[in-house]
């Protein structure tokens, strides 16, 4: 199963976009999300690509039930995004880092 995940936007360069997916800011595409997208916007983000604008009224719904998806699992939520191993990443506040796969065996 395939997850988009939602982003704040950042910056807007023509077509694309950054977005902030808990402290992690990736590049994504707004060729196909259909609406007008401004820097503060909320996207919901698929292989890089802004699927859907995310109303504003939904943003802290929305936010609420991926945090309570990811719960305390930081990697699970860097996988979806497609963070670097060993990046920190801010779930329902609190800073988590995840250490790079294949790492110490201490």
């Amino acid at each position: 199963m395939c997850l988009g995940v939602p982003g704040e936007i950042v910056e807007i360069d023509d077509h694309e976009a950054v977005a902030d997916f808990w402290g992690v800011e990736r590049r994504v595409r707004l060729d196909v999300v259909g609406d007008a997208v401004d820097v503060g916007d909320y996207i919901l983000n698929h292989a890089g690509f802004a699927i859907r604008k995310i109303p504003e009224q939904e943003v802290e719904e929305t936010i609420a039930i991926y945090e309570s998806l990811f719960g305390d699992d930081a990697e699970e939520a860097l996988d979806e995004i497609g963070a670097p191993r060993g990046a920190d990443i801010d779930l329902g506040g609190e800073q988590a880092a995840v250490e790079p796969e294949g790492g110490d065996d201490d």
